[in-house]
């Protein structure tokens, strides 16, 4: 094939991802992190930025800040979007997913979604922490090879 270079198989190439965290459930989403700290370096994956965000609402527009820059091969979105009284959760839920989608298409770079909810309740958050966000950041691990 003309204009490719062979690479060894066994080459191991270090991708870097952000990650951007919502801060409004703090001390769930600091243990997240944790895990997603953990989880990256298990995978082989370069953490150059973590950008904390106030909420769900905000995450598409700091992703694509993000996945705009060159040395940003993925990105890691982490947070709760917990059941309310009214259905604003499940609405904001649907359309941050789906913006979410489109910056994966529009940037071709994967993003794993890290995101407990829409319609969560408090009593199911302690047991998913750590394993959404570890499946988030082997997601996108899995998606760079």
């Amino acid at each position: 094939m003309r204009g490719t270079v062979a690479q060894p198989i066994n080459s191991i190439t270090m991708n870097n991802i952000a990650l951007v965290i919502g801060s409004f459930h703090k001390k769930e989403v600091t243990e997240m992190l944790d895990e997603a700290r953990m989880a990256a370096k298990e995978a082989g994956l370069n953490i150059v930025e973590e950008v904390w965000v106030p909420g769900s609402y905000e995450k598409p527009l700091a992703l694509k800040k993000l996945l705009q820059r060159a040395d940003v091969d993925g990105a890691v979105t982490l947070g709760i979007i917990e059941r309310g009284e009214t259905k604003h959760g499940l609405v904001m839920g649907m359309v941050v997913h789906e913006a979410i989608v489109h910056l994966q298409l529009e940037f071709m770079k994967p993003i794993g979604v890290g995101i407990l909810g829409p319609e969560i309740l408090p009593e199911q958050i302690p047991s998913r922490t750590r394993p959404y966000a570890r499946a988030a950041v082997l997601a996108t691990a899995e998606m760079l090879r």
